[in-house]
């Protein structure tokens, strides 16, 4: 477990692929209080990112600075920007705007044709950083945080994920390769606003793609 940074209000750290993001055993959590030696910590999820997705997270420490956290990424001063390997050749950048039904039953999403009822618009900024091998690696920026969003609209546009099980028939032998590289919020206690930016690991696929340090 890598804690980047942490005070009295807030734990920044990187959550592993394959661990959930909430506070149940095993979850991201209970992992930090075990790290901190702390079974009873005041450790709280403000966002959540997908079981099988690694990356930066923040995480509150008492109750006023999760919900300050939270506010901010309901009114969308939160940033959130994500690294995504993905198949075929992307533009150099875009906008992704379409109208997403969620699956309940199947735990799945599906862009849809029309808007109706049961639909939200999905909407996500993207550009290209580098293309190698008839793969784009792509900076992906959220304006809507939908579920399973990026895996979803990409996927639907053409350009699926690579090591993506659920919206790909395609066998890529890696994990899914999407990662929550940075994330920007306004301190809830000091005012400050936070930036912090890490790299996806040295890994298939990413090592075949330049990132900036």
């Amino acid at each position: 477990m890598k804690i980047i940074y942490r005070d009295r209000d807030i734990i920044v750290c990187i959550k592993p692929p394959r661990v959930l993001s909430t506070d149940e055993p095993g979850g991201l959590p209970d992992m930090l209080r075990e790290e901190l030696g702390d079974k009873n910590a005041d450790i709280r999820t403000v966002h959540r990112l997908d079981r099988v997705v690694g990356g930066l997270m923040v995480l509150g420490c008492n109750h006023s600075a999760a919900s300050e956290l939270s506010r901010q990424i309901r009114d969308g001063s939160f940033k959130k920007i994500y690294l995504a390997a993905v198949h075929g050749i992307t533009e150099d950048k875009g906008q992704m705007r379409d109208y997403m039904y969620r699956d309940k039953a199947r735990k799945m999403s599906f862009v849809t044709e029309s808007q109706s009822k049961d639909t939200r618009e999905a909407i996500l900024n993207f550009r290209t950083l580098d293309r190698n091998e008839g793969m784009s690696l792509v900076e992906v920026e959220l304006v809507t945080g939908r579920t399973h969003q990026i895996r979803c609209q990409f996927s639907s546009h053409g350009f699926p994920l690579m090591g993506e099980r659920k919206y790909s028939l395609l066998n890529d032998g890696c994990e899914l390769a999407l990662f929550s590289s940075e994330i920007g919020f306004t301190h809830p206690k000091t005012g400050e606003y936070m930036s912090f930016y890490e790299k996806p690991p040295k890994i298939f696929p990413w090592n075949l793609f330049k990132i900036k340090s």
